[in-house]
């Protein structure tokens, strides 16, 4: 693949002549034609019965790469979460995606850009992150006014991090993956999408969010 945008394009040394044009690579027919490219190719035989084994593999098991042996859920590790509260529902994420947490602090907005999902750019220790309005991206049908907001998530992996404003964070809290519960259907559309199981935490339920999930949908959403 003639991958020119890594090399004379926006991540190369932006030497192409075209660049006055057409901006930004993104732009570009090239890269177009590239993308659709990587996209419309023919699916490895080995990928389709890949996952036609693990769709025919029980709920309730995964399946072992070492020796195909089925291996009970639950059997791993204990999760490690952080628990959150966004108005009156309780909501959970891997403590592994989180960076830190702390207090509100001054939400720019963008021009044209900024809208009930994406707040605006936060400065967190002089690095300008993302702000996103989790509430509004569940779909929730009770949002909270973001003036009442009184504790940040900077969450994220890799080399992107993401800012959520939410009412109160409460701890850190450890659970086996075998008491995590199916998600009823009162839940919403949206908020179900994205929760993987049910918590019980006090007299409380709590959404485990997937965080892959989560982010990926942003990544393709906003950026």
């Amino acid at each position: 693949m003639n991958d020119c945008w890594n090399q004379i394009g926006v991540w190369g040394d932006r030497s192409c002549s075209q660049l006055e044009t057409v901006t930004h690579c993104r732009n570009c027919p090239v890269y177009s034609t590239a993308g659709r490219s990587l996209l419309e190719r023919d699916i490895p035989l080995d990928y389709l019965n890949e996952w036609m084994a693990a769709i025919a593999t029980p709920a309730n098991e995964v399946i072992n790469p070492s020796d195909d042996r089925p291996v009970l859920k639950g059997s791993a590790d204990p999760l490690s979460v952080i628990l959150f509260r966004l108005g009156d529902e309780q909501f959970a994420l891997p403590v592994s995606v989180l960076h830190e947490v702390t207090h509100p602090g001054a939400i720019h907005r963008l021009p044209h850009r900024s809208n009930d999902v994406f707040l605006g750019l936060i400065n967190i220790r002089g690095e300008i992150l993302m702000t996103i309005s989790l509430s509004q991206f569940l779909g929730l049908k009770s949002v909270t006014d973001s003036s009442s907001l009184n504790r940040l998530l900077v969450v994220g992996h890799d080399d992107r991090k993401w800012v959520f404003p939410v009412d109160e964070v409460h701890r850190i809290h450890r659970v086996q993956a075998s008491e995590l519960k199916e998600v009823p259907v009162v839940v919403s559309q949206a908020s179900q999408a994205y929760t993987q199981g049910i918590i019980d935490w006090q007299t409380k339920k709590v959404n485990y969010l997937d965080a892959d999930l989560l982010f990926y949908t942003l990544e393709r959403s906003l950026l």
